[in-house]
């Protein structure tokens, strides 16, 4: 078979650690598996009858490749109603396959090669992918010692040390740790990013699921500088839907809605039919949710509390990133494998998420209350068994 030479800069990059993890582990007859961030609840109705009156409707053609105009005068609403920012939906919000197509298409369109992004650290796998194929650099800081927040203090010193640094991303709340931001914290971190005319990504998918304080949006402080990625994924109990946006000022939308129409031209008619529906109707099916996995989380933190096991109170998002016990003879991989095939419950090893991350595993609590009580029987006893007790 002839050798042709492929895109080269793919060589170095591997596929998703979580995925590959999940799919291992998944022949496990009998496995529980808390590995995908992934709503456990159904759509909720109101959103799946707009999606079938549109199709009904026969609502199924070409929209505008930046979305509906009707679904972004809703984004609008949206943005307005829950975070006080406000973006013209005609030039300044674009509706994109998801929050992974939204990160791709920012960074193609911001980065060039030998830039450099910044990105606190564990973080989600795939941005240092979209980093790579942009010919740009990821540059991790590790904030384990500071509760997986970035201070200003360690953004100063990161970029005395890079000071060609182009962009500070942030993800808030954090996939895979759970923290978020306060104000405060914002403030100081976005003054510098300010001062060295940072370009500043902010993933906000989780933003509705917060359970301390009000989540405050990184553009609702330096909103000339940001670029915001949300969308229906998480809060909405929407992740097959695809259904995302971009907003940010017109010199950075303009840019980004080339790759995005190169991409995939447009999105979804009827997931953006349904995400009318999700926008302007949800915020009390968000509640609900949100409540339930505040339950959720308090129930792990208690559990595994009792276990011996040292972790974080999460203030957002739906993950637990729990300590690998010291008593384990092995890293954070070989401690996921082991309870998987011993305990069969599914975790993901925290060296997923960046070098940060080993030593830790990622739980989602994106499942029953039943079922997070059995894992947490199953843990108990493989701990026990482990330790010889």
């Amino acid at each position: 078979m002839t050798e042709f030479v492929l895109n080269q800069t793919l060589l170095a990059i591997q596929p998703s650690q979580i995925r590959s993890f999940n799919d291992r582990i998944s022949g496990i007859d009998g496995i529980l598996k808390l590995t995908l961030g992934e709503p456990d609840f159904p759509t909720p109705s109101f959103i799946k009858e707009a999606a079938i009156q549109s199709i009904n409707a026969d609502l199924n053609g070409y929209t505008h490749s930046r979305g509906l105009i009707e679904l972004r005068q809703a984004i609008a609403r949206f943005l307005q109603r829950k975070y006080q920012l406000n973006y013209r939906p005609e030039d300044e919000i674009i509706v994109t396959v998801g929050a992974t197509e939204a990160l791709f298409a920012t960074f193609m369109a911001i980065l060039n090669p030998g830039d450099k992004v910044i990105v606190p650290s564990p973080n989600y796998v795939i941005y240092g992918t979209h980093v790579k194929l942009a010919g740009a650099e990821l540059v991790s800081v590790d904030v384990s010692d500071s509760e997986f927040i970035l201070t200003g203090e360690r953004l100063v010193a990161t970029l005395a040390q890079h000071p060609e640094t182009k962009v500070l991303l942030l993800n808030h709340p954090c996939n895979p740790t759970g923290a978020t931001y306060t104000r405060e914290q914002l403030e100081d971190v976005l003054a510098i990013a300010k001062k060295h005319q940072l370009i500043v990504v902010s993933d906000e998918i989780y933003s509705e699921l917060t359970y301390g304080d009000a989540h405050v949006s990184v553009a609702s402080i330096l909103p000339e500088q940001t670029i915001l990625i949300n969308g229906t994924s998480k809060a909405h109990a929407m992740t097959g839907w695809r259904s995302c946006f971009i907003a940010a000022p017109t010199n950075f939308t303009n840019q980004i809605f080339k790759v995005h129409q190169a991409a995939v031209n447009t999105p979804t008619s009827v997931s953006q039919y349904a995400s009318i529906a999700a926008y302007d109707q949800g915020d009390d099916s968000i509640l609900a949710m949100r409540d339930a996995y505040r339950e959720r989380r308090d129930l792990l933190i208690s559990g595994f509390q009792q276990m011996g096991y040292a972790t974080s109170a999460p203030q957002g998002a739906f993950y637990l990133f729990v300590k690998v016990p010291d008593w384990f003879e092995g890293d954070d991989f070989a401690f996921c494998l082991a309870l998987a095939e011993k305990a069969k419950v599914g975790v993901v090893p925290g060296q997923a998420f960046g070098e940060a991350g080993r030593g830790y595993f990622r739980l989602s609590y994106a499942a029953s209350v039943e079922q997070l009580q059995e894992a947490l029987q199953r843990i108990a006893t493989f701990t026990q068994q482990e330790r010889g007790e």
